[in-house]
């Protein structure tokens, strides 16, 4: 089946590379030329484990090519997906004015029967303005679908997550439309959740606020153990164990980030404001990670007793580990209120340091976890990439200036730390 991915972020290129995979003729298209013309030369402009590698596999197939041209994309196509970015609004709403270009342009473009389908998360209600859209600017055709797909794609496992999904959720407004999709998703073996659009729609925002409001709470309780003198790690199993509440995404840290989740609570909010409902509850969950972040800094001055004039070495920038995603990123949050206190930044992250440069540059980035540690006062885990889970503790302590350790995540044995000799502190316990 042929299909045009519009949009080749994270999100498009991804899923328009493993629809190829799964034996469909896909092209994606970008409006950024620079973009395309790395993807022709073979190389992506993103970190994603295992995608260069596929996308070079299905381009050699023959079933995945790349172009500027919406309307070529358009016209070669009946699956029209919309993956453009719907970035945030200084009052949290999301930006759509790209997904209504790329409607003008579908209708513009549209030449037969098609079926445009959201996979950017969008707000409720957005389908049916995408329909609209379409209808002004199609000259030629009139018999089209809309349809919503939503992703539920996880930075650093993306591949798997798009080939075994928990489920393929589904949208339509047709009996058409929904036979069509099946088909497309048939190779995809998962239950497969046919709604209307508006269900579709939410069901992206809401279980994204979801889990955020998981997480939050289990670091609101992390708080409380801190101050009780209860481990978080315990507390968590035990919560964990009952059925009716499961162990994912009970990981205390110093907040969560990343493009979706702070983004999508925001906007979230924004839409139940819009339709009369003030979300009070969601406000406290990105509070609550806000905070998260600030009182990481908070524990780390109650460890150094003062932070100006120190240097201190972050581990791990990225959002997440296996992804160079920096948006909405902790470290963010964390080293500018270190600089605000005084300290001086020293970082490094396996992946993510040219795009951490973008947004930092005033900070000195090292090759290395150990080049970090040398001289530094203190260092903070803030991402917890696999290779900074076999550490030679006693080389960093050799090292560094005071050996003062705040694990963020969680990743280390505290006893074992401590009995080296550091100044050691988790979260939550």
């Amino acid at each position: 089946m042929k299909v045009c991915m519009i949009g080749t972020g994270y999100v498009g290129l991804v899923s328009g590379t493993c629809l190829a995979e799964i034996g469909h003729e896909v092209i994606c298209v970008d409006n950024d030329k620079k973009k395309i013309d790395i993807l022709k030369k073979g190389s992506i402009p993103i970190y994603e484990p295992g995608l260069e590698e596929l996308i070079a596999k299905n381009v050699k197939a023959g079933r995945l090519d790349f172009t500027t041209s919406i309307k070529e994309g358009v016209e070669k196509s009946l699956f029209l997906f919309i993956a453009v970015g719907t970035p945030p609004k200084d009052d949290g709403e999301p930006d759509l004015s790209s997904v209504e270009k790329v409607a003008e342009e579908i209708g513009s473009a549209m030449n037969e029967y098609k079926i445009i389908i959201e996979k950017s998360t969008v707000p409720v209600q957005t389908g049916k303005w995408v329909r609209t859209v379409i209808e002004r600017f199609s000259k030629r055709v009139k018999d089209f679908d809309v349809a919503s797909n939503p992703e539920f794609l996880r930075e650093g496992s993306a591949i798997d997550d798009f080939s075994h999904p928990d489920r393929v959720v589904l949208g339509v407004e047709s009996e058409k439309a929904k036979e069509k999709l099946l088909e497309l998703y048939k190779p995809i073996d998962a239950p497969k959740i046919v709604t209307d659009i508006a269900s579709a729609e939410l069901i992206k925002h809401a279980s994204n606020s979801y889990l955020s409001a998981r997480i939050s709470f289990i670091n609101a309780i992390s708080i409380i153990c801190e101050k009780s003198g209860a481990d978080i790690l315990q507390v968590a199993e035990g919560m964990g164990l009952d059925k009716r509440i499961g162990r994912g995404f009970l990981n205390a840290g110093v907040g969560f980030g990343g493009f979706c989740f702070p983004k999508d609570i925001k906007a979230f909010v924004s839409i139940a404001a819009k339709l009369g409902y003030d979300f009070r509850f969601l406000k406290e969950v990105d509070n609550i990670n806000h905070e998260q972040m600030l009182r990481t800094v908070k524990k780390l001055e109650g460890m150094l007793w003062n932070l100006r004039e120190k240097k201190i070495g972050i581990l791990g920038l990225a959002f997440k580990p296996n992804t160079d995603d920096m948006r909405f990123a902790p470290s963010i949050t964390i080293i500018k209120e270190l600089q605000k206190h005084g300290a001086t930044v020293k970082a490094y992250d396996p992946v993510a340091m040219d795009r951490a440069k973008e947004i930092m540059p005033d900070i000195e980035y090292c090759t290395d976890a150990y080049k970090v540690a040398e001289n530094v006062d203190a260092i903070i885990l803030v991402t917890e990439w696999k290779e900074f889970k076999n550490l030679d503790f006693k080389k960093l302590k050799e090292l560094m200036r005071q050996p003062v350790f705040l694990d963020g995540r969680n990743v280390y044995d505290s006893d074992k730390i401590k009995e080296l000799g550091f100044i050691y502190a988790g979260i939550g316990r």
